[in-house]
């Protein structure tokens, strides 16, 4: 059961029978249509951030060393998803999902049009007031898209993947938009594009509402009434509290970046297995969802993996290509951060054709376990890739082919649409029922340790050789599909009723 009591769909439109939506619930194209701007502005803002941290002052950056830029980028990555288990609960507990992702994208419009105003205070407030509202609303849409379906409709995967491809035609545009506004009329343009594809998010998001769940439900698990106000009180009193301390420590010079990369790393490591302690627990949790759990560990150990690859799309991918590949293909000059559009575009084409494979395959379709250790091998080699045209390069002053960078974006894209849809989708129906929005948090909490992982491994960028470099990436990665793999047999047994 869905862990909101949802309208999911109009009265006269069952969820297994509403095919409004290319043959999908109506409602999913009123979320991928929301999730279309918030990539748009995310990874539009994600495509120049680590090249804003690098760039000198004089030019309008903040002057960092490439490998700390890449790690401070990764630190926010992993605060913005930490945050997603304080959506979910929310959700869950206090808000709802409907209003979990209102409020959540109010708070991220906020923190693009923050992010504008040219002054290092306003661009690590609007980085906060990000992470907080992406935390909203990251974890509650795509649970919300799991309530348009029964756990029996066959259509569910097919969705997931259609929704993945609405989204990336925003990871296509953001990056195209964003990085060209920031390459060439200064950073802080191209984080107000950010700030307006949000705010039209928003007003499609409002538009769209009828045909949503959970937009006139409250949550299975409210809080009531007393402890409703003692939790307000108590989030009230930790946010105040956290901001002064941060200022305190700031003035005293103990909370240096440094620190706080540190900090939120071995946080996010502490925070699963927390997490997952609680889950397994609590009274809430059925000894058959408490079963379900069990292979969801392995599925939450491959996207930690995989993310791992994912994200330095936007950081070391984006260093290297801006400082030693072409940005030119067949006499075509472009800024380097198109090259992130590339990984968005690819996952637009291939997650329709996904989608129809699965559709036409039905019942023969592989186990989900298979397409997400599919997906991780597919991250290792596109790393692996890399190794080939920096092999024997030293210095700055080289430049490979740019159809290098577009191979690895290709096998890079590939594997996220494999992994993702199939996480999103598995996550949905192994959650428990009360525990639904919050174990949609948790799958982003594997995003949020890849990116505290990757915040320390960044640092190695530029300190070892750069094949070498890329080569150990793709070895874990590839190490890690293989294990998945492995328990593949396993996987099928327990995950019932993921297919």
């Amino acid at each position: 059961m869905p862990a909101v009591v949802t309208d999911a769909v109009r009265g006269d439109a069952p969820p297994g029978e509403d095919r409004s939506f290319f043959g999908q619930p109506r409602g999913l194209g009123a979320l991928s249509g929301l999730e279309v701007w918030e990539r748009f502005s995310f990874l539009g803002m994600q495509a120049i951030l680590v090249l804003y941290f690098a760039d000198t002052v004089a030019a309008g950056g903040l002057g960092m060393a490439p490998g700390a830029a890449a790690s401070v980028a990764a630190a926010y990555g992993t605060l913005v998803y930490l945050v997603s288990v304080a959506g979910g609960w929310l959700a869950d507990r206090m808000l709802g999902t409907y209003r979990a992702v209102l409020w959540g994208g109010i708070l991220i419009a906020c923190g693009h049009y923050a992010m504008g105003v040219p002054t290092g205070a306003a661009t690590w407030a609007g980085l906060g007031l990000i992470s907080a509202g992406t935390g909203l609303l990251k974890p509650n849409v795509s649970t919300m898209v799991g309530q348009l379906y029964r756990s029996d409709d066959q259509r569910r995967d097919a969705g997931f993947a259609l929704y993945y491809m609405a989204i990336n035609i925003g990871a296509f545009l953001g990056p195209l938009i964003a990085g060209w506004l920031g390459q060439n009329k200064g950073w802080h343009w191209g984080f107000s594009a950010a700030a307006v594809g949000m705010t039209l998010g928003l007003v499609q998001y409002v538009m769209g509402r009828r045909n949503l769940p959970g937009r006139g439900g409250a949550p299975v698990g409210m809080l009531p009434p007393q402890a409703m106000r003692r939790a307000r009180r108590l989030i009230a009193c930790g946010l105040l509290t956290a901001a002064a301390l941060a200022v305190l420590l700031g003035a005293a010079g103990v909370l240096t970046l440094g620190h706080a990369v540190n900090a939120l790393t071995l946080v996010a490591a502490v925070a699963p297995v927390v997490y997952f302690t609680v889950m397994f627990k609590s009274p809430r949790v059925t000894t058959q969802e408490r079963g379900r759990l069990r292979p969801y560990l392995v599925l939450f150990g491959a996207s930690v993996v995989f993310n791992m690859i994912l994200f330095q799309a936007y950081s070391t991918m984006m260093l290297l290509a801006t400082d030693n590949a072409e940005t030119s293909i067949l006499g075509f000059d472009f800024p380097s951060t198109w090259f992130a559009s590339a990984l968005g575009a690819f996952e637009v084409a291939l997650a329709p054709v996904v989608a129809a494979v699965w559709v036409r395959l039905g019942r023969r379709q592989p186990h989900a376990s298979n397409k997400i250790a599919l997906g991780v091998l597919l991250g290792g080699l596109s790393f692996l890739v890399m190794v080939v045209p920096t092999f024997g390069r030293s210095g700055g002053d080289w430049k490979m082919a740019a159809w290098w960078v577009v191979l690895s974006y290709l096998l890079l894209g590939l594997g996220d649409v494999l992994l993702q849809t199939t996480g999103l989708s598995a996550s949905t129906k192994l959650a428990p029922a009360a525990f639904g929005s919050q174990t949609m948090a948790v799958w982003f909490l594997s995003m949020a340790l890849a990116n505290g992982i990757q915040a320390q491994a960044v640092k190695l960028y530029g300190e070892i050789p750069t094949p070498l470099y890329f080569g150990l990436n793709a070895g874990i990665a590839i190490v890690g599909g293989l294990a998945v793999l492995a328990a593949a047999p396993w996987l099928k047994r327990t995950m019932h009723p993921v297919h």
